[in-house]
């Protein structure tokens, strides 16, 4: 780890292959902080020498109004004892964090770890906590060299993760236990100060660290998604109509019209396409936009709220620097967040039961013209059938994670805390949307691909070989053909549908 004062990735050399990482606590964003949380290894870390000097400055001044005021965890307790003094701050801080690193439930998984250590690194050097130099440091060492504390699920309710990042900084100070792959060490122990405690557990790292890493997937996802109906359109025949540009036009949502665009790409509909089989398709192909749209405009919503919390100085207390002061406020709390993920989660739903409605359609004989269930073998054979129902099971999952946590509440600490957001629920929620989600798709993939290879091997034309030759999204059907099982008589699907969701995971397989 190095201290910089220019953005270093022209002139460094990489690590492993991967750029630099460098933060300066103002430009970070939920993609970085997806992309580098899944890299297993040290990573080439860079501070902004400004950033460091702000926290320097934030720490002195944080230390100096704790000799002229009551400031709130400092020289005060903490949520209903906001107006009990401290008489002696030394082992105030510490015992600050043992007493709030009460998390429970399952340790975190190791790559949502690093994206809170990376998170919270990055949000203290926005310069506003009043945290020592030291223990920025030491949490930038152990997001340098890779090392993990154990951190557990529990113990937030979307107004500050208070138990894990009181886990995290215990781990920081000795007391705390580390997870950390061999041969890398965990940071030299740090001083823990009164001032320090507060300002390092005033955050919801781990809460944007899972919403973070849930919309990296969904980012990937989605994107599979527009590949997936279109294979789907090609096997059922489906007409150019819907996606057509005056369509869209009339209508302009930028998701929508983003959605109808890369639709016409991917089947090749720059060129005037043949009718389709039907006046009009089912609504699995025909509202596809429409539905796709909202899902594309939602996630860019959370990505914006997203970069917005992660460069943020929410601390509450803030140490102005400019001002020479310290504010109370309620930065703490994530209804932004909260509300963005909620959007999401119910826009997503939406996109996953179209595509269960189109597995009902690959699987009808009228609209394929192959037998029932896609059956390719004696009179009775089942085929794909058990699809709908692998697909149905993980949809009736996702619509129970999609109901919104924005409708609930809690009062805590003798009632001074009166409302909370369920920002850290909601992001959990979304990581479940994102594996449901997942699991849906894979269906339609499986069974999209399997018609194409009986429509083939049939002799049956597609629209795409209509309309002069193949179109870019037979390069993703080509990849599929690869990975997936070719025996079309009825066998056990399930090893099928995990190689499909890996396939969709896969952010190169639908950018053709």
């Amino acid at each position: 780890m190095s201290t910089d004062t220019a953005h270093p990735g022209a002139h460094l050399p990489l690590l492993d292959g991967r750029p630099p990482l460098w933060l300066d606590g103002a430009s970070l964003s939920a993609h970085v902080v997806a992309a580098v949380a899944r890299t297993v290894g040290p990573t080439d870390l860079h501070l902004d020498r400004a950033a460091l000097v702000a926290v320097e400055r934030a720490a002195r001044l944080g230390a100096d109004l704790s000799t002229r005021r009551a400031v709130y965890g400092r020289t005060t307790g903490v949520g209903a004892n906001r107006d009990e003094l401290v008489p002696e701050q030394g082992e105030h801080g510490l015992r600050l964090l043992r007493s709030h690193s009460g998390g429970t439930g399952d340790p975190l998984d190791p790559e949502l770890v690093r994206a809170a250590l990376l998170i919270r690194l990055n949000q203290l050097l926005a310069g506003r906590s009043g945290v020592s130099p030291a223990l920025v440091r030491a949490l930038a060492d152990a997001v340098a060299a890779g090392a993990r504390p154990v951190v557990h699920r529990l113990g937030a309710i979307g107004t500050g993760d208070l138990a894990p990042l009181a886990q995290i900084a215990l781990a920081l100070a000795g007391e705390g236990a580390w997870d950390t792959p061999a041969p890398v060490s965990p940071p030299a122990r740090v001083e823990v100060g009164a001032g320090d405690a507060l300002a390092f557990v005033s955050s919801n790292a781990v809460t944007l660290a899972e919403a973070a890493l849930a919309a990296g997937t969904l980012d990937v996802v989605l994107a599979s998604s527009h590949a997936v109906a279109a294979l789907s359109y090609l096997a059922l025949d489906g007409s150019p109509e819907a996606y057509a540009d005056p369509v869209h036009r009339a209508r302009p949502h930028p998701g929508q019209v983003r959605c109808a665009q890369r639709m016409r790409h991917l089947l090749g509909m720059e060129r005037t396409p043949p009718r389709g089989r039907r006046i009009q398709d089912p609504f699995g192909l025909r509202a596809f936009p429409q539905v796709n749209g909202p899902a594309i405009d939602a996630l860019a919503t959370l990505h914006g709220v997203l970069d917005v919390e992660i460069n943020a100085g929410a601390e509450n207390p803030m140490i102005a620097v400019a001002e020479d002061d310290a504010y109370h406020h309620a930065h703490f709390h994530t209804a932004y967040v909260a509300g963005a993920l909620d959007h999401v989660r119910a826009c997503v739903h939406g996109v996953a039961e179209l595509s269960a409605a189109r597995l009902g359609d690959l699987v009808e004989p009228e609209q394929t013209g192959l037998r029932a269930f896609l059956a390719d073998g004696p009179p009775g054979s089942s085929g794909v059938m058990i699809l709908e129902y692998m697909s149905h099971d993980a949809l009736a999952a996702l619509r129970q994670a999609a109901l919104p946590v924005t409708l609930g509440s809690a009062v805590v600490s003798r009632g001074l805390e009166d409302h909370a957001s369920f920002s850290t629920q909601a992001a959990r929620a979304t990581t479940e949307v994102a594996t449901a989600y997942t699991r849906v798709l894979a269906c339609e993939l499986v069974a999209a691909v399997r018609a194409l290879r009986l429509r083939r091997e049939a002799g049956a034309v597609t629209a795409s070989a209509a309309n002069g030759g193949p179109v870019p999204v037979e390069e993703a059907l080509a990849r599929a053909e690869e990975v997936l099982d070719p025996r079309t008589g009825d066998r056990p699907l399930a090893a099928d549908v995990d190689v499909a969701a890996e396939l969709l995971r896969d952010p190169t397989w639908a950018q053709v």
